[in-house]
């Protein structure tokens, strides 16, 4: 597996926690040095370990916060 790193610029928000201390979080995510993007996934307690989760460029977030004002 290819090695990556990344840094949580921001810690916007977070949404869940689970029994094991898991929690589901909205952040902004440097991924491998690039610009960060809006990230959201499940965290370990300490950031150490993560989840599979889905990134979002500011157009694309952007365009989710509309259609969930539709809703």
């Amino acid at each position: 597996m290819a090695e990556f790193n990344y840094e949580i610029v921001e810690e916007i928000a977070v949404l869940s926690e689970n029994p094991k201390g898991w929690r589901k979080e909205l952040n902004l995510v440097s991924w491998n040095s690039r610009p960060p993007k809006f990230d959201l996934r499940d965290w370990a307690p300490g950031h150490e370990k993560m989840g599979k989760g889905v990134t979002l460029t500011n157009e694309e977030f952007e365009a989710l916060q509309e259609i969930i004002k539709g809703m």
